[in-house]
This record gives structure tokens, C-alpha cells and sequence, in this order.
């Protein structure tokens, strides 16, 4: 008997400047930061219901095959959001410190 070859299944594919779970609209920055945080695999297939559990494994296996690239990459994702947000700073700041103090109305009362 001779089985045939299973054909590999990606989970992960680069598009756009980032990396997105295959054929979906989820990135796997977020992922990727739930599962640093400390959720399982379980909790993030429930808090994200488009992707199966096999997804969400998927994910995690392949941000720990390529662990030095992917950090760099959410490093520098990282990064650039903060000069966008010391961008936003610096041209609006009467816009962002009302943002600021209606968060920070808002984190008081949860």
C-alpha cells in the first residue's frame, strides 16, 4: 500500500507589509500578542471566532519557527506606531489631550 504525500498547509501569509493568518482579515500581531500574554491556544480561538483551533496552532507554530524574525517585525510595527502617535502629539495636541483625559474617564469608571 502506498500512502500519497499530505500537501503542507500554511497558515501564514505575507501580505501588504505584515503577516495575516491565510485567507482571513486577522493579523498575526494578534495572535501572537495573546499568546505572549499568556492566553492559550483555547481562549484565542474563542476570542477571535473566525479562525478554528488548527488555525490558531497554525499561528503559534509558525511564530515559533521564525521567533527572531517575527519579533524584529513586531518591534518595528511597535515602534512606528509610536511615532505616529507622537506624530498625532505634536500636530493635534489639543485633540489628543482631550482623547487622553476622555480614556482616562473612561478607565475610571470600569
Amino acid at each position: 500500500m502506498t500512502l500519497a504525500p499530505t500537501p503542507i498547509k500554511q497558515y501564514v501569509e505575507q501580505r501588504d507589509k505584515g503577516y495575516w493568518i491565510e485567507g482571513t482579515r486577522i493579523s498575526l500581531d494578534s495572535v501572537v500578542y495573546s499568546f505572549l500574554n499568556g492566553e492559550s491556544p483555547e481562549s484565542i480561538a474563542q476570542n477571535f471566532p473566525l479562525l478554528s483551533l488548527e488555525q490558531v496552532y497554525g499561528a503559534i507554530a509558525f511564530y515559533l519557527a521564525n521567533r527572531e524574525m517575527i519579533d524584529v517585525y513586531l518591534e518595528e510595527g511597535s515602534a512606528e506606531f509610536q511615532q505616529l502617535q507622537q506624530s498625532f502629539r505634536e500636530k493635534s495636541p489639543l485633540l489628543y489631550q482631550k482623547l487622553k483625559a476622555s480614556l482616562a474617564q473612561k478607565q475610571g469608571s470600569v
